[in-house]
């Protein structure tokens, strides 16, 4: 923003007349701006020869009528395989809009304004170009004046190309690059024409309002508000106009205003300054009281209101701290959110008002405080219901991946796009109070990281930081009251991304911002915890915020106990249950760190990436905690609604995993309620505590059939019930437990094994991984199921069995996973104290390694549990299944 010279409001200037005060104050109910949505009647068509195209004769009869706003590409979906209905074409497509634009005085102009065209965009009116814009996120305007003709039919031509960056491509020099989300193509927002007059409120000032406001300074006895008005005359000559501005509270009251003379020279801007002070300012303080002031600056030309803008007004004050967090209005306050991206399934990009408003609705549900917008500039609809919801806002640059399609340094034009968006990122959203940091990139060394481990280890680092320290100087020339912002994926983490060589980008701006996936690609969840620490030693300057954390969610896909091996987090299953552990021990461990300014949960909404194939989904990153339609909510979001909110909790978890593999199972609930009771067919189980909003009841018996569970609690006097129906086997026809594995299987005989349970110690390895991020198939030969042994549990440990007393036949299937332990492996087996094998070596006794080998034995069990453990002897023990069958 450029530095200005503050002018305090004039009176009347001396030009001014009591008639002219009159028909001032005559002209407030009027809009001097006419404002003409252009959302129908487009013809569409993707590709095709581009011939006479921009002609306004050209016949576009045959092509698809369309209305905005308006994608082409639809994708996403809860299938194993990609939807038939699935659209990611990247290209050109054309739109043609034939229309009559309203009509106008010989002092106004009319400007043509697109909210967000994916990615590049041209504009031809009757036939002439009028110009183009790189960039798919941000408002963009042209003054279309002079190609229009005034009560004639005109026609309009857009050309939207959303081309895979590629060199030599149209978006070879157009952030982002890359990143974990797909580049809908077209008009997915909306295109309205303005009429406004030749002297006003700049609006070709990079799509941005035209007045920038700023609250300086904030007591509680006064605020200073500090309003920039960027002036723009279009005409020939130079005017001379007053400019007035006054601040309007909730109620509509006055509580501020000035006023002051202005010149004009021909064809040139001016930036108008004025300070006002409100009194005894109610603040915007986030959640608690979000409230909204309105600024209204109006252009008057003797009398008579030839422009007027409107824009939001929060009076607040904060500030991000390396050791106390986050402060608003002087109160330390924890903030807790989520990031979310901008589309919805069977929209795209192509999001309404409602769409909008709903998702600010679905978070505010969840008790959210702070919204991240990943990672590009969202639409101004999401924008203001943040303002109106009180939700603190990380903005973001879409600076995201990669800063080269190579190996080299980024582009001189790529640089200079990445300027203009984030000056448009920021002119744009500069009033917004719920705005409070500006992210000026995303992991942009991650995609030199990934090209090197595709190229086994080798290729040089991203040369990214020279990039990202530019970026950060223009962020805060633009916006010296706002901190920046980056968030990084890979110093000092566990993963192979972390190469050796790259850059530090986490001391370029204010704020570090920190992508961790403990408990998902690498690690434990608990391991968040020291690794923030560590780097917030490192960097003691700077406030440190959790920016991306989180795990990948199906609906389809369960597990009987999510701590019973690895998850493929880059391919299938990923059990529900397994996400709602990582989050439940990744809060634990996050709360109690009272540097962290911030945390923001990956994703709020299930979203659309055509890299992944992953969990139950096709097209689709599935760590969200709600579908992707918005219409379901996964387990995981429960338990924060149960943490962040203050409305009453109660939620009994693993609803979808209704047909349960054993008759015996822990009941979880998520509740804000000290204490919760549940009840099985009726029957009392009873009441436990709910230490850090999660109740549990211990291993359950459920009857054969239809099992109705049915917690209680009681909140404030409030009754809070949740309940659920699951079918379970009968007790007594025992049990088949897949060793290792977060999942179950049928085998080619219909025998059911549940996912594995009932375990004391041992570990599991990890999964063994093919090409793509796809499992490995089950090598192990001598049996006609040899996914059984695709996983197993090793070590010395115990499976705690619930088994009805009585005679029953326990078989055991193992096979030697090492070839070098062929000779050396060996270990016990007892059963309730009783040996049942000795020195037992699955190699020696089925010839060879990666064999299968079946071992039973009859055992009795009495007092309705069975103990059978596995001690290590000349090896680690190792089991990959265990069926139980009454003998």
């Amino acid at each position: 923003m450029t530095a200005i010279a503050i002018c305090l409001p004039a009176a009347l200037p001396a030009h001014a007349t009591p008639s002219d005060a009159i028909a001032e104050q005559r002209s407030v109910a009027e809009s001097p701006r006419q404002v003409v949505l252009l959302h129908d009647d487009w013809r569409f068509r993707f590709g095709g020869d581009a011939k006479g195209v921009t002609d306004p004769a050209y016949d576009d009869t045959a092509w698809e009528t369309v209305a905005l706003p308006h994608s082409w590409n639809r994708l996403g979906g809860y299938q194993s395989t990609r939807s038939p209905d699935t659209n990611v074409e990247q290209g050109i497509g054309w739109y043609r809009l034939n229309f009559t634009p309203p009509p106008r005085s010989g002092r106004q102009r009319q400007v043509i304004q697109f909210d967000g065209v994916g990615a590049v965009a041209e504009l031809w009116v009757n036939g002439v170009r009028v110009g183009g814009h790189a960039g798919a996120f941000s408002t963009f305007r042209f003054d279309i004046t002079d190609q229009l003709r005034s009560g004639a039919l005109n026609t309009i031509v857009v050309k939207a190309d959303n081309s895979k960056p590629a060199p030599g491509s149209a978006t070879a020099n157009v952030i982002p690059l890359g990143g974990d989300f797909f580049v809908h193509g077209g008009m997915y927002r909306g295109v309205s024409l303005i009429t406004v007059g030749e002297a006003q409120f700049d609006t070709l000032d990079h799509g941005g309002p035209g007045v920038y406001i700023s609250t300086p300074n904030v007591t509680d006895a006064a605020a200073q508000v500090s309003v920039l008005s960027r002036l723009r005359n279009l005409g020939g000559s130079a005017r001379m106009l007053r400019l007035k501005t006054r601040i309007i509270d909730a109620d509509g009251a006055v509580v501020a205003s000035g006023e002051r003379p202005v010149t004009l020279a021909a064809g040139a801007t001016f930036d108008a300054g004025q300070m006002l002070a409100i009194a005894k300012p109610r603040r915007w303080h986030g959640r608690k009281d979000p409230y909204l002031y309105r600024v209204v600056a109006e252009l008057f030309d003797k009398g008579r209101a030839i422009d007027r803008v409107e824009q939001p007004l929060g009076v607040r004050s904060f500030a991000f701290d390396a050791d106390r967090g986050f402060i608003l209005n002087g109160e330390p306050m924890k903030l807790y959110g989520a990031s979310r991206h901008q589309d919805k399934q069977g929209k795209g990009w192509a999001m309404t008002p409602a769409d909008h408003a709903l998702d600010m609705e679905i978070m505010a549900e969840m008790g959210v405080n702070s919204v991240r917008h990943a990672h590009y500039q969202h639409a101004q609809q999401w924008a203001a219901e943040a303002d109106k919801a009180g939700m603190v806002v990380k903005a973001e640059l879409p600076f995201v991946h990669q800063s080269a399609l190579g190996s080299d340094a980024p582009t001189p034009e790529l640089l200079a796009n990445a300027r203009q968006q984030l000056i448009e990122l920021i002119r744009q959203n500069y009033n917004h109070p719920s705005i409070m940091l500006w992210s000026v990139g995303n992991e942009i060394d991650i995609g030199a990281a990934i090209g090197a481990l595709q190229r086994g280890g080798k290729g040089p680092p991203a040369q990214s930081r020279d990039m990202l320290v530019a970026l950060n100087g223009l962020a805060k020339q633009e916006d010296p009251s706002r901190p920046t912002a980056y968030a990084d994926c890979c110093e000092s983490v566990p993963s192979p991304l972390a190469l050796p060589g790259a850059q530090i980008l986490n001391d370029v701006t204010d704020v570090i911002g920190l992508n961790r996936y403990f408990g998902w690609y690498y690690g434990k969840p608990g391991d968040v915890a020291p690794a923030l620490a560590a780097l917030h030693a490192k960097y003691p300057d700077r406030a440190i915020t959790l920016t991306e954390y989180g795990a990948g969610g199906a609906f389809t896909q369960h597990t009987d106990n999510p701590r019973g091996g690895p998850v493929n987090a880059n391919g299938r299953p990923h059990p529900e249950a397994f996400q709602a552990l990582v989050h439940e021990e990744t809060w634990k461990a996050l709360k109690t760190q009272d540097y962290l300014a911030a945390t923001w949960i990956w994703n709020m909404f299930d979203f659309a990436s055509n890299s992944r194939e992953e969990g139950e989904a096709f097209d689709l990153n599935d760590k969200g905690l709600v579908s992707y339609d918005r219409k379901t909510r996964k387990d995981a979001f429960y338990f924060y609604k149960a943490n962040w909110s203050a409305e009453p909790v109660l939620h009994l978890t693993g609803r979808r995993y209704t047909d349960r593999a054993y008759a015996v199972t822990d009941v979880q609930a998520y509740s804000n309620a000290d204490r919760a009771s549940l009840s099985v067919n009726g029957r009392q189980i009873g009441t436990v505590a709910c230490a850090d909003r999660i109740c549990i009841w211990p291993k359950v018996a459920l009857q054969p059939g239809r099992n109705d569970v049915v917690a209680t609690a009681s909140i404030g006097g409030v009754a809070l019930t949740d309940s659920i129906a699951w079918t379970a086997p009968a007790a007594d026809a025992g049990m088949r437990i897949r060793v290792g594995s977060l999942t179950g299987l049928s085998t080619v005989a219909g025998e059911r094994f549940g996912s594995d349970d009932f375990f004391v110690g041992g570990k599991v390895p990890e999964l063994r991984m093919g090409a793509r991020g796809k499992l490995a198939p089950s090598d192990v030969t001598g049996t006609d199921d040899p996914e059984l042994y695709a996983s197993y549990r090793e070590g010395s440990f115990r499976y705690d069995l619930p088994l009805p007393d009585g005679r029953w036949i326990v078989k055991l299937h193992m096979f030697e996973p090492d070839s070098a332990q062929l000779a050396t492996r060996s270990f016990n087996i007892d059963v309730d104290g009783r040996r049942v094998l000795s020195k037992f070596s699955p190699g020696k006794a089925a010839g060879a390694a990666r064999t299968a080998i079946v071992r039973a034995f009859p055992v009795e069990v009495k007092n309705g549990s069975m103990s059978l453990s596995f001690t290590a002897g000349g090896g680690p023990a190792v089991v990959s299944a265990i069926t139980v069958l009454p003998q």
